[in-house]
């Protein structure tokens, strides 16, 4: 087995759902992307994170700030 080959097997899987964009986020809840940026910057929105120059959202916090709006 080649270097390149076994390193590629040592490495652990990911398992986690992946971090969604600010178009996956507007595109679940139904919203422009300019009312996601806006409710960020009045600290109204689901929690959002910084990667590089990228915004993400967990998808897990997405949907449980969502649920938090119904009630």
């Amino acid at each position: 087995m080649s270097k390149a080959n076994s390193a590629a097997v040592s490495m652990p899987m990911v398992t986690a759902e992946r971090l969604w964009t600010i178009q996956d986020v507007s595109a679940f809840l139904v919203v422009p992307v300019g009312t996601l940026h806006q409710w960020r910057y009045l600290g109204l929105g689901p929690a959002a994170y910084r990667v590089g120059r990228h915004l993400r959202y967990d998808p897990a916090a997405v949907k449980a700030w969502l649920s938090e709006q119904a009630s």
